[in-house]
């Protein structure tokens, strides 16, 4: 393969399904719109069907749209129903839907809007989709996180929803340090199953819709500063479709951009914060997870050792 990865890379992907959260705009998008051309059937599973739709019309090959509302644990659990009745496999499962540095606002099952959508939502969706995974070789599970995991982060136990206080970067950097524990988390349960892998990624700085909730004075300078420090939507879903197709990814393994800082560049291996390795945090998230969503996975805890900080090793 070429030094930089890019789109040419992706493999044939004829006779594999994908699911893509949020994929009417920006990254989801750039990352649905990638696999269908090499093949792929391709799930856009969107809380606005209309505007998916629209989306899946601007794309070639075999395209259809699922209504998910990733606020609503009614609406995860009414879509993976109808996703098992339709699908009798799932190869790729991509966790890309998200928002970023919104108000105080809660989801409609009362958990912080940030944490609830980008962390429990992809969870309890993808508990309850892994059936049809787990007997597909080579099948994936990849969940976009942020380097906003670094910012103001940590997995705030004593007070998950922000009921005391609350900080937009604070509660998004939860969310997003949550994407990667339940990632190796995740890995660790799989791998004595041998069929299926967990991954992450990261687009970098990307220019999409997901920071206009960003308080003014952030967001003035960033469109200042934009064609410097940004690179496109369809860059930056680019470590998204590595994890998800390149066959040398390993589970447990983090992609983000190549270049200095890992804002913008083709992808490669990065690593994540030395906190999101913990293993012991990561298990208490899983099971915190588990009871607030109330989703079990068909899968058990694992007992292997942990893999070390940084390793390109499964774990």
């Amino acid at each position: 393969m070429s030094e930089k990865w890019t789109t040419a890379n992706i493999p044939d992907q004829r006779g594999r399904v994908a699911l893509v959260t949020g994929a009417n705009t920006g990254l989801g998008y750039e990352t649905a719109k990638a696999l269908a051309e090499r093949g792929a059937s391709v799930v856009l599973a969107v809380r606005n069907v209309e505007k998916g739709k629209q989306a899946a019309a601007r794309m070639a090959g075999d395209v259809t749209v699922q209504a998910l509302d990733l606020t609503s644990l009614d609406s995860v659990r009414t879509a993976a129903a109808a996703l098992r009745s339709r699908l009798d496999r799932l190869d790729l499962l991509i966790n890309n839907a998200g928002v970023m540095y919104t108000p105080k606002q809660t989801t409609r099952d009362g958990f912080e809007l940030q944490f609830g959508t980008n962390h429990l939502g992809h969870f309890a969706l993808t508990g309850l989709l892994l059936e049809l995974m787990l007997p597909v070789p080579g099948s994936r599970v990849v969940t976009v996180s942020s380097t906003g995991h670094r910012i103001q982060a940590a997995i705030h136990f004593d007070d998950l929803q922000w009921e005391r206080s609350y900080s937009r970067p604070g509660a998004y950097g939860q969310s997003k340090l949550a994407n990667l524990m339940f990632t190796y988390e995740l890995q660790r349960r799989l791998a004595t199953h041998g069929t299926t892998i967990a991954v992450a990624a990261h687009p970098g700085m990307s220019s999409t819709e997901l920071a206009r909730n960003s308080p003014a004075a952030l967001r003035l300078p960033l469109t200042w500063l934009s064609p410097l420090v940004t690179q496109t939507a369809a860059m930056g879903a680019l470590p998204t479709l590595r994890a998800a197709t390149d066959p040398a990814a390993l589970g447990g393994q983090y992609y983000g951009p190549g270049g200095r800082f890992e804002i913008k560049g083709n992808p490669r291996l990065v690593t994540s914060s030395p906190q999101s390795y913990e293993v012991a945090l990561q298990r208490r998230l899983w099971t915190v997870s588990e009871d607030l969503t109330g989703v079990r996975f068909p899968i058990g805890e694992s007992k292997q050792t942990p893999v070390p900080s940084g390793s390109t090793a499964t774990m």
